[in-house]
C-alpha cells in the first residue's frame, strides 16, 4: 500500500508538472488564435465588400460567353462571364473553364478546375473550422491549468495568489469562447458564400461546354 501511494503520487506529481508548465503555452496560444480570427474577420470583410451590390444574370451570362465560345472569341466569353467572378479563385477557375470548355475530351479539365476551386474553398474554410473546436478548448485549459494554483493559495489563506490565478482563469475563458464563437459564425456565413461560387461555377462550366450547337434563329418569311 505504501509503494502503491508513492508511485501514485510520483505521478501526480509529473501529471502537475506538465499541467503548469502548459500554462504559458496555452495563453500564448490563445492570444495567437485571437489574433488569426481578428485576421480572418478582417479578410471576411474584404470578401463581403467586394461581393455588396453585385448582381449578374447566370443564365445571360453563361449563353453570352458560350455563344461567343461558339464563335471563337476567347476574349468574348471571358468579358461574358468577368461579372460572375466574386473572388480571385472564382475568377482563376473561370479562366482555365472558358479556355478548355469547347475542346473536345477536355471534360477532365473542366472536372478539375471545379474541384481545385472546391479544395481552395475548404482550405480557406479549414481556419476558421479548426478555431471553432481550439478556441473552447484552449480557454477550458487555460481555466482549469490556474486552479491548481488558486486551490493551493485557498488553502494558505493567500487571498492575493487566488484572485490572481482565478482572474488569469475567468478571462482564458472568456477569450477562448470569444473566438470559437466568431470562428463559427465566419465558418456558417464562408460556407454558405462558397456553396453559392461552386454551383454558379458548375452551371457555367455545363452551360459552355454543352455540344450541341445554339439553333438558328427561324425566318419569319
Amino acid at each position: 500500500m505504501v509503494s502503491y501511494a508513492l508511485s501514485t503520487h510520483g505521478i501526480d506529481n509529473v501529471i502537475f508538472k506538465v499541467a503548469d508548465a502548459l500554462e504559458v503555452p496555452v495563453l500564448v496560444l490563445a492570444l495567437l488564435a485571437l489574433a488569426v480570427v481578428i485576421l480572418e474577420l478582417g479578410t471576411f470583410a474584404v470578401e463581403v465588400r467586394a461581393r455588396w451590390g453585385r448582381k449578374v444574370d447566370l443564365e445571360s451570362a453563361a449563353a453570352d460567353a458560350r455563344k461567343a465560345l461558339l464563335a471563337g472569341d476567347l476574349d468574348g466569353a471571358s468579358r461574358a462571364t468577368a461579372d460572375v467572378a466574386r473572388s480571385g479563385p472564382m475568377a482563376a477557375a473561370l479562366s482555365v473553364i472558358i479556355s478548355h470548355a469547347r475542346i473536345p475530351g477536355n471534360d477532365h479539365r473542366l472536372s478539375k478546375a471545379l474541384a481545385d476551386f472546391d479544395f481552395d474553398a475548404q482550405r480557406r474554410l479549414a481556419r476558421t473550422r479548426l478555431l471553432v473546436r481550439a478556441g473552447p478548448a484552449l480557454g477550458l485549459m487555460g481555466t482549469l491549468i490556474p486552479l491548481s494554483p488558486a486551490l493551493t493559495g485557498l488553502a494558505q489563506g493567500n487571498v492575493s495568489r487566488l484572485s490572481s490565478n482565478l482572474r488569469v482563469a475567468f478571462s482564458v475563458t472568456v477569450l477562448g469562447l470569444l473566438v470559437g464563437a466568431i470562428a463559427f459564425g465566419l465558418s456558417l456565413y464562408r460556407d454558405r458564400m462558397y456553396g453559392q461560387d461552386l454551383s454558379d461555377l458548375e452551371y457555367v462550366a455545363a452551360v459552355i461546354s454543352d455540344p450541341r450547337d445554339i439553333p438558328e434563329p427561324k425566318s419569319n418569311d
